[in-house]
């Protein structure tokens, strides 16, 4: 899988910590506070208490979520996964320290989205060990705009990412 072009297969949101996710068609992303309506742009999430850039947005590949139910039989919808935005086509974990577009949206990869026992006991059994170093990506905005279920998903180039990036502060975000 390459790091894109990739698209948005779809969008969620909910509205606080253990409420289900909503499917939309599009979001606002707000740089500092996260997407309108979701549970951290409320600050009403889970972690929400220590509301940072990582909690913003967090994305997953449509591929890991179809490699659970193929690998370890746990069937999620993509929605159950919890993160913003399920992308196809692009290997998140690549876009650790590197900026990206999302549509009209730029974002900067943060550090990976392990699943942890707050997902498992809200979906199954078997979740943690099935998207170990494959659930997701955390993401900080850095522009507002509108995302949108099918906009393209691609990858900003070595020198645009690190543009302002000092070498202490690339290395720490990398793994």
């Amino acid at each position: 899988m390459s790091t894109g072009p990739g698209s948005v297969a779809s969008i969620h949101i909910a509205r606080f910590a253990t409420a289900p996710t909503e499917s939309i068609t599009e979001v606002q992303a707000v740089p500092g506070k996260g997407l309108a309506g979701d549970r951290y742009f409320m600050r009403a999430g889970t972690f929400g208490k220590n509301f940072g850039p990582d909690n913003e947005l967090t994305l997953i590949e449509l591929e890991a979520i179809e490699a659970l139910e193929r690998d370890y039989h746990v069937a999620l919808k993509p929605g159950e996964a919890r993160r913003n935005l399920v992308i196809r086509g692009v290997a998140l974990n690549h876009l650790v320290g590197r900026e990206f577009q999302v549509g009209a949206v730029t974002l900067r990869g943060l550090s990976l989205c392990e699943p942890c026992s707050h997902l498992e006991k809200l979906t199954s059994h078997g979740v943690i060990s099935g998207l170990i170093h494959r659930g997701g990506l955390r993401a900080q905005i850095l522009t507002e705009g509108i995302i949108r279920v099918s906009d393209a998903v691609l990858e900003h180039s070595p020198q645009e990412t690190t543009a302002g990036l000092t070498p202490a502060s690339l290395s720490a975000a990398t793994y």
